[in-house]
């Protein structure tokens, strides 16, 4: 299809050969288009470095100026890794001068009205569903699943394959391999089904149930539970979830306390 006759292209601009615009679109300055990508109508894409076979269906706002009032026009940007694939109506805004840039990886899929914000991490593979939002600097894991109408906390953390549930409040970390729930968000257990789909064997996943017991359910203090595992010598999994743990600066989401929990957290 190539470049629509009404879709404008900034003369800067620099977009592979094989790249479509689509009718009324807006290829803004400071913009870097890789191979395969199909820009659709009514898109807006200006100050943004993107990979290869992305797809940006309609109307959505990509590389826009952050929503922050200290921010006076500086030039930042956003990083899009490949094959990611952006529905109506999302916004990824591109960095301040904190970091100067907001980064997100490969293969990832944002629905209708999703938004990421300045300065956010996100990694591969991950999918934020319909309206859902990340305030800045946010970081999240590879394989991580936002269900609907998630609002996450500036400077929160949500871990490798962590599972969100539709309209959580995220104001503290989600360690991996975890489900939040609820408003303000309170853990429910591990992402089982995230971890045998993603190929974990029963004794990896056994140790890893057993490490969130000790972590969230023996009356442990949290310090207390991780010195406990790492003395004992965890599997990497274990490992990166007491990593994260440790790394902690706003606090990390716990169970709530006197209710039982979904021991499947199959949700």
């Amino acid at each position: 299809m190539g470049i629509h006759p009404t879709a404008v292209v900034h003369p800067a601009a620099q977009l592979d050969p094989s790249v479509e615009v689509g009718p009324h679109a807006v290829i803004g300055p400071e913009t870097v288009i890789g191979p395969g990508c199909v820009i659709g109508p009514h898109c807006v894409v200006e100050h943004t470095t993107m990979g290869r076979e992305n797809r940006l269906v309609a109307s959505c706002f990509v590389g826009g100026p952050p929503q922050d009032l200290h921010y006076k026009g500086e030039p930042t940007r956003l990083v899009l890794g490949d094959r990611n694939l952006v529905r109506e109506g999302v916004t990824l805004n591109r960095g301040t001068t904190a970091t100067g840039e907001t980064r997100i990886g490969s293969g990832c899929l944002f629905m209708a009205l999703s938004h990421v914000a300045h300065d956010c991490r996100v990694g591969n593979n991950v999918i934020m569903a319909n309206a859902t939002g990340l305030a800045g600097h946010v970081e999240v894991g590879d394989g991580a699943i936002l269900s609907t109408v998630i609002g996450v906390h500036q400077f929160t953390r949500i871990g490798r394959m962590a599972m969100v549930s539709a309209g959580s409040m995220i104001g503290k970390d989600v360690p991996p391999f975890c489900v939040a729930q609820g408003d303000r968000a309170h853990l429910r257990g591990l992402n089982l089904i995230g971890l045998r789909r993603s190929g974990l064997k029963p004794p990896t996943i056994r140790a890893m149930k057993e490490a969130y017991v000790t972590l969230f359910k023996e009356g442990l203090r949290l310090e207390e539970a991780v010195a406990k595992l790492r003395a004992a010598g965890p599997i990497p999994e274990v490992a990166e979830m007491l990593d994260f743990i440790a790394k902690s600066k706003r606090g990390v989401t716990r169970p709530l306390a006197g209710k039982a929990e979904e021991e499947e957290a199959e949700v």
